[in-house]
């Protein structure tokens, strides 16, 4: 069974960056599709960005041009997070699986805090 660690996680000023880090325990995301997830209090989780194994990715709309997913080698992936708002204030989960929405391995998370 493979384990997930995320870091990378803060507290940052809005129009901050962040760079979120997914590091597996196994050799993985150059043949098994992996996205970044989050969960705001009081909501339900939510695809961030999803990349599949042929490099392709796809990003939700509220961060789509400020976030960018990429695998740094095949242990690792990460989110490069720009122009933060306060709105993405969550726990950023790393999952890996068939595709990027149908995960069925997930890490712990990081929580990202992004002041006004």
């Amino acid at each position: 069974q493979v384990e997930l660690v995320e870091s990378g996680g803060g507290l940052v000023q809005s129009g901050g960056s962040l760079r979120l880090s997914c590091a597996a325990s196994r050799s993985l995301f150059s043949i098994a599709a992996a996205a970044w997830y989050r969960q705001a209090p009081g909501k339900q989780r939510e695809l961030v960005a999803g990349i599949r194994s042929g490099g392709s990715t796809n990003y939700a709309d509220s961060v789509e041009g400020r976030f960018t997913i990429f695998r740094g080698n095949v242990n690792t992936l990460y989110l490069q997070m720009n122009s933060l708002k306060p709105e993405d204030t969550a726990v950023y989960y790393c999952g890996t699986g068939a595709t990027p929405y149908n995960i069925n391995t997930w890490g712990k998370g990081t929580l990202v805090t992004v002041s006004s």
